[in-house]
């Protein structure tokens, strides 16, 4: 089945089983590493990307679904010459350990600014809550996206 939709502003199409999870297409057939296959149950976060502007789990979502509609991953947030707000406070908070799970609280974070810019710490904890993370950086990871929603026009605490 050929499934026509957007990924980082440009379109796609892509001849799959509808059943593919999307993590899969997004990897596979076009080679964005951002998402990372974490426990594909849809519980870790490591494979999270925005569909049309809202966090989802690409481990678990078949590509059928997404027809029409407008995928972002971390690498559709910013370029390396004009970073997202997000990945230049991370960089600058020394947010990642391992970077494993990064993709997926960037990606996640970035939806969750657009609806709260000017969060507050706990607002930031539970929009990232479903996120696993065992390398003990959740602290700058908050402090990360709180520098980015003031750098933003948010405020933050």
């Amino acid at each position: 089945m050929t499934i026509e939709f957007t990924v980082n502003g440009k379109p796609v199409s892509v001849d799959v089983d509808a059943q593919t999870p999307l993590l899969d297409v997004l990897r596979n057939d076009f080679e964005l590493n951002g998402p990372k296959f974490g426990c594909g149950l849809a519980q870790c976060g490591a494979c999270a990307v925005q569909l049309d502007g809202v966090s989802i789990r690409a481990c678990v979502l078949p590509v059928g679904s997404i027809a029409g509609k407008a995928v972002t991953t971390l690498e559709g947030l910013g370029s390396e010459s004009k970073p997202h707000a997000l990945q230049t406070a991370f960089i600058e908070e020394q947010a990642l350990q391992c970077g494993y799970c990064a993709s997926g609280i960037i990606v996640t974070a970035a939806a969750f600014l657009k609806s709260n810019p000017s969060p507050t710490s706990e607002d930031v904890k539970r929009a990232l809550s479903g996120h696993l993370c065992r390398c003990g950086a959740q602290p700058r990871m908050v402090r990360a996206v709180l520098k980015a929603a003031e750098a933003t026009g948010g405020s933050s605490e």
